[in-house]
């Protein structure tokens, strides 16, 4: 991972709302660049879509957001759709940016051993060089964790629902004598 005040390596990657997003194209503009390892996972979901329901926030600051894996664009596409997502998501599956960034790591499970994104984080200043670093990202409040570096409030997230009150068990009948 480059640390701070490292310029972002140069890119250009197709997004999936069609467009192709590069340095050039952002230079001017601050921005968040997440690294997940893939599409509809448990964890890349809740932390996707906890950038989605932050993005007023971003908004607000003047971040835009980007999400990045390793995923094909077709892939990007049904995962935005599915989930809704409000910012696009880069296909990087020739690893270029990932590589570059070095965020394309060998990472074990289960006891076997493979090549996978870290789950991290950059943020981007309009001059192109890496303002904030977040190596290591749990999914879950994520979002938050980087609007409160920018100074922005964060939306609350909805009351979880209740659950239903249950049911009192019928008292045990004595069997008869």
């Amino acid at each position: 991972m480059l640390d701070v005040g490292a310029s972002i390596p140069a890119f250009a990657l197709k997004a999936s709302d069609g467009r192709m997003v590069s340095t050039e194209s952002l230079f001017g503009q601050r921005y968040v660049l997440f690294f997940y390892p893939k599409d509809d996972t448990p964890g890349c979901t809740r932390e996707a879509c906890g950038f989605r329901d932050q993005q007023a926030g971003f908004a607000a600051a003047g971040v835009a957001v980007f999400g990045v894996s390793a995923d094909t664009d077709a892939s990007h596409q049904k995962f935005a759709s599915k989930h809704q997502l409000n910012f696009p998501l880069l296909a990087d599956p020739e690893l270029s940016l990932l590589k570059a960034l070095g965020v394309w790591v060998q990472k074990s499970m289960y006891g076997k051993t493979y090549m996978g994104v870290a789950r991290s984080t950059v943020l981007v200043g309009p001059d192109g060089r890496i303002e904030k670093v977040w190596p290591k990202v749990s999914p879950d409040g994520h979002a938050e964790e980087i609007l409160a570096a920018l100074g922005v409030p964060a939306k609350k997230a909805a009351p979880a629902k209740k659950a239903a009150p249950a049911k009192k068990a019928a008292p045990a009948r004595k069997p008869k004598p």
